[in-house]
């Protein structure tokens, strides 16, 4: 291919990308729908043409950088204080336990539809579906009242987050034998990362306040990639690392004390957060960009004829929303919509699904129930969004300019400034 002809699809993609977000905005429909299918109408081309490409390369690059920033953008969007509390441990157990009860009950499912499969990979199969997607949800529910926004930014935070640490600690200790032993590695290998991870981010900080000049955001970055890379290799829990230096980054008032705050300077900080915040951002929304789209190439799309794959893809939804409801029920006793329809998967159900190692993996398990499954749980979120915006332009809704007040961790200041995606 001609490299100018490259750089213009590129362009193209990324300003394609752009308007989809204004759109996404505007009519509550979901960007990875569009930019998945734009992958697949290339697909369909590059096919027509007789062009084959090798992706996957270019995938599993784009996943490990995109792993990265989403652990990151989503650690530098938990504020952490007394007064969000409330939402915070409520939008936590809704998180925790759906992510949980999730993944069993979608474990036997699998197993049941595959008798072949041993319960621990259907297990690593069902926790990229049970994770909701931030990198979706976030820029989605900007028209909600502040507590509904509130809570289902911490909850797919800390869905991401959850589910992201569960799947590697369990892949990562495959070679540990018996419940006892596997407790014993993880745990250790839990508390040596945040060991590790809390001295490393107070170095980092520090040295970033310190440097002078412009260029220290991709310097930073280089560096987090490179200890995530290395942990990686020691089979550590790399994330930790990044998930640490991001909360430490927003919320140095609250984690420091004693005379490690006095080293670290709240303007420089600030300033050192602004910056990242936005590079952050920005990177995230391209690597984005690029993944749904070479995912959408790569997708086989003779596995959407197969029965089975719908078969399990709507019992797979059927159970995410019942498992949701009740949660809602029970935790938060009061107006659960249009939350309760807010569960899309997205990249990281993409990325981790890829991660599977070569020894849990399964012939039988389709890719085209991860496609019905992240298209369905967007729509399905979109639809839930444009029902809410409705009753709520009409007056029937019961969560209007005044009910928010009245809702659980109600703050009067909205320190949320949400990202354009």
């Amino acid at each position: 291919m001609n490299a100018y002809l490259l750089i213009i699809g590129l362009c193209v993609i990324i300003i394609f990308s752009f308007f989809c977000n204004i759109l996404a905005k505007r009519y509550n429909i979901p960007s990875v729908l569009i930019l998945i299918l734009l992958g697949v109408v290339i697909q369909q081309l590059l096919s027509y043409i007789d062009m084959d490409m090798e992706l996957f390369g270019a995938l599993e690059v784009l996943g490990i950088i995109g792993l990265i920033m989403i652990v990151l953008e989503a650690a530098l969007d938990l504020e952490l204080s007394w007064e969000k509390w409330p939402v915070i441990w409520r939008s936590f157990t809704i998180a925790s336990l759906s992510l949980g009860l999730t993944s069993i009950v979608l474990s036997f499912v699998i197993k049941l539809f595959i008798p072949d499969i041993e319960l621990l990979s259907a297990v690593v199969y069902a926790i990229p579906l049970s994770i909701m997607s931030s990198a979706i949800i976030i820029p989605s529910v900007v028209n909600l009242n502040k507590y509904k926004r509130e809570f289902l930014i911490y909850e797919s935070t800390f869905s991401d987050i959850l589910g992201i640490m569960v799947f590697y600690l369990i892949i990562e200790n495959l070679n540990t034998e018996g419940m006892r032993q596997l407790s014993f590695a993880i745990g250790g290998n839990i508390f040596l990362t945040i060991t590790v991870s809390i001295i490393l981010s107070y170095a980092l900080l520090y040295i970033i306040q310190n440097i002078k000049g412009d260029v220290r955001f991709f310097l930073f970055l280089a560096i987090l990639i490179l200890l995530y890379s290395i942990a990686k290799m020691f089979h550590l829990s790399s994330l930790i690392i990044i998930l640490m230096f991001g909360l430490l980054l927003r919320n140095h008032n609250v984690l420091l004390f004693g005379k490690l705050k006095n080293l670290l300077l709240d303007d420089r900080i600030d300033v050192v957060f602004d910056q990242f915040k936005m590079i952050t951002v920005e990177t995230s929304f391209l690597v984005r960009t690029f993944f749904f789209v070479v995912f959408g190439m790569t997708l086989p799309l003779v596995s959407l004829i197969k029965w089975e794959v719908w078969s399990i893809s709507i019992i797979f939804l059927m159970i995410t929303y019942m498992l949701r409801f009740g949660l809602f029920y029970v935790v938060e006793r009061k107006d659960t919509m249009p939350q309760t329809f807010i569960a899309p998967k997205g990249l990281i159900t993409i990325l981790l699904f890829f991660a599977i190692p070569d020894e849990l993996k399964s012939d039988w398990f389709e890719r085209g129930v991860m496609f019905l499954v992240i298209i369905a749980t967007s729509i399905i979120m979109a639809l839930a969004l444009i029902t809410y915006s409705k009753r709520k332009n009409s007056g029937s809704s019961d969560d209007g300019a005044t009910p928010e007040k009245d809702s659980p961790g109600y703050t009067k200041n909205n320190v949320f400034d949400l990202p354009v995606e």
